[in-house]
């Protein structure tokens, strides 16, 4: 019977509480240990993650290894349309995954949430669509030789999300995955389990059971045996540059292939002849301060024409200031919550480190006023001029709320400064002229750049960086044919 739509996110939280998804059925893990999910915005407990170990991988693996025989040999097109509808099926469900991402990763539902779970729906929707293109090639080596290429499936795909964005995140690699005829075994976040989990109970109403599979636990004792298990072929990992090089290594002692998506200080250029209201736009989005700022592309680095950087920098300030701090959940909410109290220590430190470095900080909008939040893991955007480029918080990743607004006097002197970057994933250019524009996405040191705009990542947009930031491209037909497939060579002799 077909899952109706609960929009009570603490009862659904319940329901899916202590839980992996192995084989098309909820189970409890082998050990029977549980660990708490928090509401980041009240600190409280909304129900507890099943804290998977190396035992419940062998298991899910062992299902995904014997379900990938006959999900590959299905036509390509059938796993397609099968894909596709798992997206029209999870749109009828935006509203209740937006909730139920809201309550476990203080994400503002009007600003955040909500779009992340239709953007999970259209991702599978356009992978559906993809299944198509699965296809070889005829080489003209020797006429009496008939020679054809095929893509085959890689086998069991070990996928490892993070939390910030779980929902898209987990669309990308499990679509292309399915529709290329692998099975796909996900590691959920530990601050953010039940989303994604009841995400793959919906899809089982759709898909054969074994073929997709979610578990939770921890990155040491449920992350690093899935890497590690023999059966697993291809791993796909979205986290921190640290955990990415530990799976990198794990992946490289089996000589399998890997998709890393590491993170990002990407830089924002902003010419004297921009449109400065749509610069400034373009900064509070691309910034993402509607979610915290924790985001792999977020524009940390802005670097300003000294002819607008003033007027940039009172404009920003003045936006940021009217967006609204409160209960996630509240549809008048604009900026919720920090992740969990890890990440909250992080970014407070970050922000001391730059008043010490001798930056100007600008703290900006307002805590919340609601008593029942006063546990909660707000923190206030932070804007920082003055800054010194060679200072922590103009190099180091802080995923939170705080920006680096730079000056600069010539074009060269700005392209400088964004490439002078160990990471290189997104980068921006805001200006009317367009050889400066096309100078800019030639020179720019990054997988991802956008001339006066800020797209978030979007189906059929190919994304992925270079440098710490990582290998691979997502989200694309690129990577369901290049990181979810190998090519076979076929050769017939016909003499």
């Amino acid at each position: 019977m077909p899952f109706e739509p609960n929009l009570d996110p603490m009862s659904l939280a319940t329901e899916l509480s202590g839980h992996h998804l192995i084989d098309g059925k909820l189970v409890a893990p082998k050990n029977s240990k549980t660990f708490d999910v928090i509401n980041p915005a009240t600190g409280k407990v909304i129900g507890q993650a099943a804290d998977g170990d190396a035992d419940d991988v062998a298991i899910a693996v062992d299902i995904a290894k014997k379900a990938q025989k006959d999900w590959a040999e299905r036509p390509a097109r059938e796993r397609g349309k099968l894909v596709a509808e798992c997206g029209r099926v999870l749109m009828a469900h935006t509203e209740e995954l937006g909730r139920l991402v809201a309550l476990e990763s203080g994400k503002a539902l009007r600003t955040e949430s909500r779009v992340e779970a239709s953007v999970l729906a259209d991702m599978f929707v356009f992978f559906g669509g993809l299944a198509s293109e699965l296809k070889g090639e005829t080489v003209p080596f020797n006429p009496n030789m008939m020679t054809l290429t095929t893509r085959e499936a890689v086998g069991v795909v070990g996928a490892i999300i993070p939390w910030n964005v779980p929902l898209l995140l987990m669309a990308i690699k499990v679509a292309p995955a399915l529709v290329a005829g692998n099975t796909v075994v996900v590691k959920s976040a530990e601050d953010t389990p039940l989303t994604v989990l009841r995400v793959c109970q919906i899809m089982q109403e759709i898909l054969p059971a074994g073929v997709l599979n979610i578990l939770s636990g921890f990155g040491p004792s449920c992350g690093g045996p899935l890497v590690e298990h023999k059966d697993v072929k291809k791993v796909s990992f979205t986290g921190s540059v640290e955990t990415g090089r530990t799976v990198y290594k794990a992946a490289a002692e089996k000589l399998i292939p890997v998709t890393l998506e590491l993170g990002g200080k990407s830089p924002m250029i902003v010419m004297d002849d921009a449109d400065l209201d749509k610069a400034v736009a373009g900064a509070i989005g691309g910034m993402r301060f509607t979610r915290q700022g924790q985001s792999c592309t977020a524009s940390s680095r802005m670097l300003v024409h000294e002819k607008l950087h003033d007027e940039f920098v009172k404009r920003l300030i003045d936006k940021v200031n009217t967006l609204k701090m409160g209960n996630p959940l509240d549809e008048e909410t604009d900026i919720g919550t920090i992740i969990n109290r890890k990440q909250f220590d992080k970014v407070c430190g970050y922000i001391d480190i730059g008043e010490k470095e001798g930056a100007t900080k600008h703290e900006l909008s307002a805590l919340p006023a609601d008593a029942e939040l006063s546990d909660g893991l707000f923190v206030r955007p932070v804007i920082f001029t003055n800054v010194d480029p060679n200072a922590r918080i103009a190099r180091e990743e802080i995923f939170g709320p705080v920006a680096c607004v730079f000056k600069f006097k010539t074009f060269e002197e700005a392209l400088e400064l964004a490439n002078d970057s160990d990471f290189g994933l997104a980068a921006t250019v805001w200006t009317t002229d367009l050889k400066t524009a096309l100078v800019a996405t030639k020179r720019l040191e990054a997988g991802f750049v956008q001339v006066n705009q800020n797209l978030v990542v979007q189906p059929n947009l190919s994304y992925g960086g270079i440098k710490l930031s990582g290998l691979g491209k997502e989200a694309s037909l690129e990577s369901m044919l290049e990181h979810f497939t190998y090519k076979k060579t076929v050769i017939l002799n016909m003499e």
